[in-house]
């Protein structure tokens, strides 16, 4: 079974803001390659390789997840160790499942992980994500 990280996307206000986001970095990527910096590496790299996804929490809510296709050790500017966790650009929505803020990221088992939705961030606002989360928390939704 995959192992996952839990990651807050800081400053994100919607899935589609995310992919906004991504698609800058990725036009300014050196590699061609959407890469994600943090300050360590993660002890259980090769459970999460297997199958492991990032799953992003923004506005509070789990929303939105990539496949993870390797870390690889890097220096930021000022020379300092760092670990770029290097995502696939498909970014899948998934139910959205309320959680609590953090700092860093966190190891997320699969029994823990939200359902996709089943489409790609093409199809993500159909419902704005504020009216969303009111007829979620009404349990409507």
């Amino acid at each position: 079974m995959a192992l996952h990280i839990l990651k807050l996307a800081v400053g994100v206000e919607s899935v589609s803001h995310l992919a906004e986001i991504q698609e800058g970095r990725l036009a300014r990527s050196e590699t061609g390659e959407l890469r994600h910096m943090t300050r360590n590496t993660p002890n259980r790299a090769a459970a999460i390789l297997d199958g492991g996804s990032i799953y992003w929490v923004i506005k509070g809510f789990i929303r939105a997840r990539q496949r993870i296709v390797r870390f690889d050790r890097t220096v930021n500017g000022e020379g300092k160790p760092r670990c770029a966790f290097v995502l696939d650009s498909g970014l899948y929505t998934t139910v959205p499942v309320p959680h609590r803020p953090f700092q860093g990221w966190r190891y997320f088992e699969s029994a823990q992980a939200p359902s996709d939705r089943g489409i790609d961030i093409t199809g993500e606002d159909a419902l704005p994500m504020e009216m969303a989360d009111e007829l979620r928390s009404l349990g409507l939704l």
